[in-house]
């Protein structure tokens, strides 16, 4: 018996340090996990070292970073997390990108332009299938000029091989695909993180869900947190301000720096080094370059060009 409770124990360790659901039952997951040979490993720790030596380096005081791999956003204080939720990325085929930028400005009761990929591949496709889809989803459809234009007066069928003349626009409230608040910093990539109507999915073990964007389990805290180092805002303000249902721009007394990263490995408190699924399929090409030839990086030389 004593052996049996030994080996439970550490199947279960096993699996938490591969984030799987530590229940001690051998499923699939868990038998693939096991049959990594360890060279595969220590590659992985090498290509996730790699990603460390670009970045971790003159990070300032405070800052966010998600952790996309992980599903997780972290609020960080003087080089250690103070607050921590679980989020939803992008799917694989849609994924979330590495980047940094500062946090300039949040939106309690966004509205929610639907972006022109999601207007694209997924909206108007929907709405040429079912007549029902625009109402149910509360999607109004403007001109350039905001104007409101009747859907029955649209040629769906049109669309999308021709380019959409107008927009959707979802108004605010607790189903808008935005949910209660976004948190805007400016990206090539439209890329922001908000709040979500789609909560049962923050008790999937793998959350890749999104078009793109980081949707936040806790989004109001993160607010709050944000807003502490102002006089007019606490959480009493933010939630009077969410039921008024009114749109409300509020900017930051400073940015705040937000990390997008993607590691596939992790440490924790003990020191364990925890192994996550390389889900977006980025590790190979860092390994790639890792194991290739090295070559110094040319420089021109002062006064003279095609060098």
């Amino acid at each position: 018996m004593a052996l049996y409770e030994e080996l439970l124990a550490a199947v279960k360790l096993f699996q938490s340090r591969h984030y799987f659901a530590a229940d001690g039952v051998i499923g699939s997951a868990t038998i693939a996990a096991l049959n990594v040979p360890v060279e595969d490993r220590i590659d992985q720790i090498r290509v996730n070292l790699e990603r460390a030596r670009w970045l971790l380096h003159d990070l300032p005081r405070r800052f966010i970073l998600v952790d996309i791999a992980g599903f997780q956003l972290a609020l960080f204080r003087d080089g250690a997390p103070v607050w921590t939720t679980r989020v939803q990325v992008g799917k694989p085929f849609r994924k979330t990108p590495v980047f940094r930028s500062d946090i300039k400005y949040l939106v309690f009761n966004p509205t929610w332009t639907v972006p022109p990929g999601i207007l694209t591949k997924d909206i108007l496709p929907a709405v040429k299938r079912d007549a029902g889809y625009l109402s149910r989803k509360k999607l109004r459809v403007v001109d350039r000029h905001g104007k409101a234009i009747d859907p029955a007066t649209v040629a769906w069928s049109r669309y999308p091989g021709s380019p959409f003349p107008y927009q959707l626009v979802q108004g605010p409230g607790p189903d808008n695909a935005l949910g209660r608040v976004k948190f805007i910093f400016p990206n090539p990539h439209l890329v922001f993180l908000h709040d979500t109507p789609s909560r049962s999915l923050f008790d999937q073990p793998e959350r890749a869900f999104s078009s793109g964007c980081i949707r936040v389990e806790k989004p109001l805290e993160l607010a709050a947190l944000l807003l502490q180092d102002s006089k007019d805002w606490n959480e009493a303000r933010i939630d009077q301000v969410i039921e008024s249902g009114e749109t409300r721009t509020v900017f930051l007394p400073e940015p705040v720096p937000v990390l997008l990263l993607y590691w596939t490995i992790a440490v924790d408190d003990q020191g364990q080094v925890r192994f996550k699924k390389d889900f977006y399929d980025r590790d190979a090409r860092v390994l790639k370059a890792l194991n290739g030839q090295f070559r110094f990086r040319r420089r021109p030389i002062a006064g003279r060009s095609g060098l």
